[in-house]
């Protein structure tokens, strides 16, 4: 996420020079945890919790579990990532919901730390697990809160209760008692109460937070804290908690560019779970908090397990049964294609979900200038086709592309590139649905057995090689010779040397990516 960026960085840059030894001495995990401490104070974590972090990281760098490891540098990585997971709140917390409905929950926090939005977002995201959940205007206090809550709602698809007018005019104790009544007569199953925040810390909001939560009872009192405050963020929390006593955290435009590191220490100095992270401004932009993915981001190792949820719930099961089965028999065409790419967009931002892979922290500059609107003008260009041409590209002749390229804004070269790209793709797409490995361009066969996905794999196989050194013989027998044609370019658009082919170490994480061992 953007808002740990510098401090992964940092970490990852002090993990890369800890690999380079073979044996770890005292002062190499002195040295690394002095680089741990100024990452984490440079990012704004609070001091207590990175003296008690480091302490514990050096105590354990130091003991049996990794002298003994036949990977020192590995196991201090896996020490301060489970050690993250812990000040991150250690696991994850989900809401707690009412025995009998409905369940009350009630969002405390500053002026401008996101409440109003984040209510919305919530009850979008309840709607979706099933949940019928009420809005109540209980911030009476901000120029038009009601009505900026009253916009989110609809936005979210959720009903709101809101009698009162605000701008100063009401009693939000009232409000959101009666809220409370009007949703059980309504049989809605959930409330979220959004109540009024300030500035800064005052007598006056407490006051009116802990009126509000004695009046209806709530089932959670959630906190909504800017990611982006800075070191005010600890003493705002302790403040909430001796006034209110919150039962959870939600984190903030955690996509902002702030150091936010602040927000790693909430956790650990209030001993309350994070159970939610706001990551962008639309409403469907709110993840559940996961501290150890959120350790392994930090930490560039990814976050699969979050990807593979939203894939799964972006595209639909029935619709990639039928583009399987087209595959298998070759028949997959543009219009499969399209509609891929509609269900991919779905998933969202492109840059995030590349962010999410492991070891992309040090490809940033080349995920940063990633064009998002590049799949919109796929999408053009595909739907300036007949049904007919989309159906059979092979028939796109000159003419034909000269008429989709001016029907779209495009040049012809470009509609020359897409369908070079859909060929490519389908090619691989076939192979694998046959059960072979892929040929990706500038990387050769990759996973499984090399050779093994093609007939030209086949055909080198069967013939041999001539070649008297055993090991160029051998390697040539495999498909990945030093006669096998040089590739052009990146498969990734990443701006490979032409004929380039990955390390050893490439290869195996792309194996295990895919699944191999």
């Amino acid at each position: 996420m953007a808002t740990f960026g510098t401090l992964s960085d940092r970490l990852t840059e002090t993990f890369r020079n800890l690999r380079t030894k073979g044996k770890l001495t005292p002062a190499d995990v002195d040295g690394t945890v002095r680089e741990i401490r100024r990452a984490l104070l440079d990012a704004d974590v609070a001091l207590v919790v990175v003296k008690e972090f480091t302490a514990k990281v050096r105590e354990r760098a130091l003991s049996d579990e990794v002298n003994k490891a036949l990977n020192p540098a590995q196991q201090v990585v896996q020490i301060v990532n489970e050690e993250l997971i812990h000040i991150l709140g250690g696991r994850q917390r989900r809401l707690q919901f009412a025995k009998t409905a409905p369940t009350v929950i009630m969002l405390a926090g500053l002026q401008g730390s996101g409440k109003t939005t984040f209510a919305g977002k919530l009850a979008k995201l309840l709607e979706s697990d099933g949940h019928t959940p009420m809005l109540v205007a209980a911030d009476l206090q901000r120029p038009n809160a009601v009505n900026q809550l009253q916009v989110v709602a609809e936005r979210a698809g959720a009903a709101i209760y809101a009698p009162e007018p605000g701008n100063g005019v009401g009693d939000p104790v009232k409000v959101a008692r009666e809220g409370v009544e009007a949703a059980r007569r309504q049989q809605y199953d959930t409330v979220i109460i959004d109540t009024a925040g300030r500035l800064g810390v005052d007598a006056e909001l407490m006051k009116q937070a802990a009126d509000i939560r004695r009046a209806v009872n709530p089932d959670e009192v959630l906190f909504v804290i800017d990611a982006m405050i800075g070191q005010d963020a600890v003493n705002t929390a302790k403040a909430f908690q001796d006034g209110v006593d919150f039962t959870g955290v939600v984190l903030s435009k955690l996509d902002g560019d702030a150091r936010g590191g602040a927000a790693l220490s909430v956790a650990s100095i209030t001993g309350r779970p994070i159970i939610y992270a706001s990551t962008g401004e639309g409403l469907d932009d709110l993840e559940p908090f996961h501290p150890d993915r959120m350790a392994s981001r930090i930490l560039d190792l990814g976050d699969i397990l979050t990807l593979i949820e939203q894939a799964q719930q972006a595209f639909d099961e029935a619709e990639a049964l039928k583009v399987a089965e087209k595959l298998a028999s070759e028949t997959f065409t543009l219009e499969d294609f399209l509609d891929q790419m509609q269900q991919f967009k779905k998933m969202g931002s492109m840059k995030k979900m590349l962010s999410m892979l492991p070891g992309t922290g040090q490809m940033k500059q080349q995920i940063e200038n990633f064009d998002e609107r590049e799949i919109d003008r796929t999408e053009a260009i595909i739907r300036s086709m007949t049904p007919y041409e989309r159906r059979n590209p092979k028939i796109l002749n000159g003419s034909r592309r000269l008429r989709i390229a001016r029907g779209c804004g495009m040049t012809v070269t470009d509609v020359n590139q897409l369908v070079q790209r859909f060929d490519q793709a389908a090619k691989m797409m076939k192979t694998v649905a046959r059960g072979g490995v892929p040929n990706i361009p500038g990387m050769g066969p990759v996973g499984g057995k090399p050779g093994a996905s093609s007939k030209r794999g086949k055909q080198q196989k069967a013939k041999g090689s001539r070649s008297g050194n055993p090991a160029k013989r051998a390697a040539e027998n495999a498909g990945v010779g030093a006669e096998a044609p040089a590739a052009q370019g990146s498969g990734f658009g990443l701006g490979g040397k032409p004929g380039a082919q990955p390390s050893e170490a490439d290869l195996a994480a792309v194996q295990k990516l895919l699944g191999g061992r």
